[in-house]
């Protein structure tokens, strides 16, 4: 079996995405076995998260999860995200990416690690989410 492509085109959106002056984006899968999110922002079982450089720290798309330290309603929180949880990764500015559409199988290395169970109060919901303007580029 070959390994999945999807991490490879995470890589390279994100870095034309950077490389361009915009703004990196995930479309995650929240509920997606290994995800480890902060839950209170997540709405239809879904989360955008920004991912660039100003917006997170250590940010490693090489591995499986990929993984981040970013700040939530002023909280720190570490992000982990496995590869087959995204959906899309896009520019906010305007919408061009990949979108994949659905999960991929999950793996139970990836599930194992798993999310730790919430055990800090929950930050203010945003005030105004959005949702993301995707569009199929071909």
């Amino acid at each position: 079996m070959s390994k999945s492509r999807r991490p490879y085109l995470i890589r390279a959106i994100h870095e034309w995405a950077s490389d361009n002056g915009y703004t990196p984006h995930l479309l995650v899968a929240a509920d997606y076995p290994g995800v480890v999110v902060p839950r209170e922002f997540v709405q239809d079982g879904r989360i955008t998260l920004n991912i660039s450089p100003i917006a997170v720290q250590s940010l490693d798309l090489s591995s499986e999860p990929l993984w981040f330290s970013a700040r939530f309603g002023g909280r720190p929180f570490d992000v982990q995200v496995p590869s087959g949880a995204v959906l899309a990764i896009f520019a906010r500015e305007n919408g061009e990416g990949v979108i994949f559409g659905e999960t991929e199988p999950g793996d139970a290395k990836s599930a194992a690690s798993g999310a730790a169970p919430d055990t800090e109060p929950e930050p203010p919901k945003p005030t105004k989410p959005g949702r993301p303007n995707l569009r199929v580029v071909k």
